[in-house]
């Protein structure tokens, strides 16, 4: 049966102090409203329906960059978490599947757990919830089951008695229904309560006063961390961080001093890669087997192949591609450029939009001047092409395979295969007028001194 996934993403977070919506509010690169999406995604929702209200154009752009096939849906008026969901009525009213409803600023349930309830909702029950064990239970929903493991009611803190609240089996908001039936329960939902809203965790008493089972799974604590301050995105942030790493480690990457790497949401590590200390991933970055990333490297949008090295000190952004073997060096800056298999360029250079050829040399000092002002312009350099240190290379141009640069040149035109090209001015020396002009100076200085 397929699944639509709806998002609630309208709240504006007041305890965030921001002008900016919550959900946009990013964590390990990304705001917390892409990381609900990706679930989604990876739990392979047909679709996905974000409901907006605060912020909502700013919401929308965002969650369109990630996923251009998101329906949106509009609250207007905070009236609570069913009235929300209400709002996706008309995109889904033609899907027949299941509907399992995320919020945007609970960035952490995992595809698996999903899947669970899924598994869970179609032996049968009619509503499924996503629980969670809490270490301290505080002020959370309790969820009450029988001995066979049917969920009866979620009691609110404030309305739970003092037996109820030793339960520490807790309420996440998750839910899971048939499409069909979630919409016709919630056309039920009363506001009759102290805070006059529609809430969502009524859906389990309508639906049993229909005859129909309820269930509830359990997921891990961490999956379910509600961010609803700077304080708990920076704890939000840690418990990423730490899983991150962990999962990077277990699957055959050596991070030399773990804690001072920092990973993106989807950040891929391959086998055997080694990771030295104070590495910072941005998001869409791929490591392939037996790379080595060095020390204070800093890395977005770029793809490292097997057996490539990168840094110490080097920034590769987005749209840099590596090669096999291929080695970017300290104090190097790679931008929207292929570098090809074993090609080197390993201190104090700047190439953007270029291609490098295999077993390419690039001099220290070496600049892609690729910008005009207005244009960006390609460079292209051959397999096995010698570039000499300092050498500006001004786009558009080509130096050919096998062709050389003289250090210091300001190269402005093609080099031919095989070729030297060299664009220095004619060195003159002017015997005696370094001391001349040096003691013309120092009188000058002498003169204001007295002055």
């Amino acid at each position: 049966m397929d699944l639509a996934v709806i998002i609630l993403a309208a709240g504006m977070g007041s305890r965030m102090k921001s002008d900016m919506p919550k959900v946009l509010h990013h964590v390990a690169g990304a705001p917390m409203l892409i990381h609900a999406m990706r679930t989604a995604q990876n739990a392979f929702a047909k679709k996905i329906v974000v409901v907006t209200g605060y912020g909502a154009e700013a919401v929308k752009k965002s969650a369109a960059s990630y996923d251009d096939t998101a329906l949106f849906a509009h609250q207007a008026t905070q009236e609570g978490t069913a009235h929300a969901v209400q709002q996706a009525a008309s995109d889904l009213q033609d899907f027949d599947g299941d509907v399992i409803v995320l919020y945007g600023d609970t960035p952490f349930v995992q595809p698996e757990t999903l899947q669970a309830m899924l598994d869970k909702k179609r032996d049968g029950h009619g509503v499924v919830v996503l629980g969670f064990h809490a270490a301290d239970p505080a002020r959370y929903g309790r969820l009450i089951t029988t001995a066979g493991g049917q969920l009866e009611a979620i009691i609110e803190y404030k309305d739970a008695t003092d037996a109820q609240r030793d339960i520490d089996f807790c309420n996440s908001g998750v839910i899971c229904a048939d499409a069909r039936l979630l919409f016709s329960i919630l056309d039920d939902v009363q506001n009759d309560n102290a805070s006059s809203e529609y809430y969502l965790t009524d859906i389990v008493g309508l639906a049993r006063a229909r005859g129909l089972t309820c269930a509830a799974i359990a997921c891990d604590e961490t999956e379910t961390m509600g961010i609803n301050s700077r304080t708990d995105l920076a704890t939000a942030e840690v418990a990423f961080q730490t899983k991150a790493r962990r999962d990077a480690m277990e699957n055959g990457a050596t991070l030399i001093a773990a804690e001072t790497v920092w990973l993106a949401y989807d950040t891929i590590i391959g086998r055997d890669v080694i990771i030295e200390p104070n590495v910072v991933f941005g998001p869409d970055v791929t490591i392939e087997n037996n790379a080595t990333i060095r020390a204070f490297s800093h890395l977005e949008g770029c793809h490292v192949s097997k057996d490539a090295i990168v840094g110490p000190y080097a920034r590769l952004r987005p749209g840099a591609e590596l090669a096999n073997g291929a080695k970017v060096g300290n104090f190097v800056e790679i931008k929207a450029a292929q570098i090809g298999e074993g090609a080197k360029v390993n201190h104090l250079s700047y190439i953007g939009d270029a291609d490098i050829g295999s077993q390419a040399n690039i001099g220290a000092g070496t600049i892609t001047c690729n910008y005009d002002g207005v244009f960006k312009h390609k460079t292209e350099i051959g397999a096995r092409a010698f570039i000499g240190s300092n050498t500006m290379l001004v786009a558009p141009v080509r130096v050919g395979a096998d062709a050389m640069t003289g250090s210091g040149s300001i190269i402005t035109k093609d080099v031919p295969d095989e070729a030297l090209g060299l664009g220095r001015a004619k060195q003159e020396n002017r015997i005696g007028l370094a001391l001349r002009m040096m003691n013309k100076l120092r009188a000058a200085k002498a003169a204001l001194k007295k002055g």
